[in-house]
């Protein structure tokens, strides 16, 4: 079976699983919750501890709570992050706080932060033993622990008059692509897979994900707003030091420097703008140098998947498909 087949399939069973667990009234506050999880989504890392589990030993069954987990654990993350930027679409539809109001927003991402655990504690309802779980527990916390830091760093990223290539990659590892290793942790954890192949699949997502953040830097810059399903030039209107801000900083001289701070973090500045900031940006060689970086963290990643010993060889080679994937996506 072909990794996007596969991926519909864990998909529709992880998304089932959620709508089982997370249930409740008020109506609202769960239609507010839900939102995100109905509007669809790539399920990257529902998939990821799904395989993760089959590459160490374990089944797809026993992989599903926690799949889900990571999954409204994301969503969560993604309800806050929205009000954080003011952001007004998300999957192509309009954000949880645009629809119901910022209060029932936050209300809605701390009901999905509690909903995770209790996805990942239904484990045990499918056989997995508890020191399984607990494990897993541990490492689900470790992962909203890391992504808050991530968040944190994301904000305070704009408040750093020189802000380095390496203060990116601390932030993007740990809002974005800690979520994905610790996706398949947790998956490696539930089979019970040995320290070895946890840790590598862990640092192969590592590498993926950040490679992944950057491909989502490019994207936002010259993505199609269409197909990306959320407004273009948007990181340039928050203020975002994306890997492509940061080089074009440094690279630039003092005039268009000022030109593109003068849209930096400005929600009021014209689309004119923000194409003339975009086009400083892209003419200073830095979408070739994010590229050339992402190649870097990539091969990193798949040079670690190939020394993978796999209970499942067909899941290892989904798992290679995935990497490859979130490091040469098109949206």
């Amino acid at each position: 079976m072909d990794l996007t087949s596969y991926a519909s399939i864990i998909g529709k069973k992880v998304e089932q699983f959620i709508y089982t667990v997370v249930s409740g009234h008020p109506k609202k506050l769960y239609e507010a919750s839900l939102h995100y999880i109905k509007a669809g989504g790539k399920r990257l890392r529902p998939v990821i501890v799904v395989l993760s589990s089959k590459i160490g030993g374990g089944s797809e069954e026993i992989a599903i709570p926690g799949a889900a987990a990571v999954e409204v654990l994301h969503t969560f993350t993604l309800v806050h992050d929205d009000i954080i930027d003011k952001d007004e679409l998300r999957r192509g539809v309009p954000t949880v706080h645009k629809l119901w109001g910022v209060e029932m927003g936050i209300i809605a991402g701390d009901l999905l932060f509690a909903y995770a655990y209790k996805c990942l504690v239904k484990a045990m309802d499918y056989g997995v033993p508890s020191d399984r779980v607990a494990k897993s527990l541990d490492a689900l916390t470790e992962a909203a622990i890391t992504v808050a830091e991530g968040q944190a760093l994301d904000m305070l990223l704009p408040e750093m008059p020189n802000a380095s290539v390496e203060d990116y990659i601390d932030m993007v590892s740990k809002k974005t692509a800690a979520l994905f290793a610790y996706s398949a942790k947790i998956g490696g954890l539930l089979a019970g897979a040995d320290n070895a192949l946890i840790s590598n699949l862990f640092n192969a997502m590592m590498n993926a994900g950040i490679a992944f953040q950057i491909r989502d830097d490019i994207l936002g810059l010259i993505g199609d707003e269409k197909v990306l399903g959320k407004p273009v030039y948007s990181d340039l209107r928050e203020g975002k030091r994306t890997i492509l801000v940061i080089y074009a900083l440094k690279n630039v001289d003092e005039n268009k420097k000022k030109r593109i701070l003068s849209v930096l973090g400005n929600r009021d500045a014209d689309v004119n703008s923000l194409r003339e900031a975009a086009q400083i940006i892209k003419e200073s060689g830095a979408i070739e140098y994010a590229d050339s970086l992402s190649e870097f963290y990539a091969n990193k990643a798949i040079e670690i998947v190939e020394n993978v010993k796999a209970a499942d060889t067909e899941a290892l080679n989904m798992f290679k498909e995935l990497v490859m994937f979130m490091i040469r996506r098109n949206y």
